[in-house]
């Protein structure tokens, strides 16, 4: 089951802005997180890394959690495993982002529950790479 209706998609791609963090983003070009940045990068997005080595990744600078961005982030994209996903929303709201989106496989139904009554767009299990061309 996937959360968050097709106009959230929509909105969160479109007019939430375009400034994406992207939660467990490493220079590994073998993970599935490589290649969502580098197609949100090719859509116009800036992307900001954030992964415990804070390592430089298509170009742009990593950081080691979302409270080290010395600035706003518009949308944070989650690419932990789901038991760690909702403290990462939860960073998000802190943070000031206008949307959270985790990644396919990634669920935490009271982190999305937490997040949209934050005020947040939220979508769950879904891929931003996948849902782009659909546009």
């Amino acid at each position: 089951m996937s959360y968050g209706d097709d106009a959230t998609v929509r909105k969160i791609l479109t007019s939430s802005g375009d400034t994406w963090a992207v939660v467990g983003l490493s220079t590994n070009t073998a993970r599935a997180a490589y290649g969502v940045a580098r197609v949100l990068q090719r859509a116009g997005k800036r992307i900001v890394p954030v992964h415990p080595k804070a390592e430089t990744v298509l170009g742009e600078q990593g950081y080691a959690s979302l409270a080290e961005i010395p600035f706003p982030v518009d949308v944070v994209d989650v690419f932990v495993n789901s038991e760690l996903a909702g403290p990462v929303a939860d960073q998000a709201v802190a943070k000031g982002a206008k949307a959270v989106w985790f990644q396919l496989g990634v669920v935490d139904e009271a982190a999305f529950d937490r997040t949209r009554a934050a005020g947040l767009d939220m979508v769950m299990d879904r891929c931003p790479a996948i849902e782009l061309p659909l546009l």
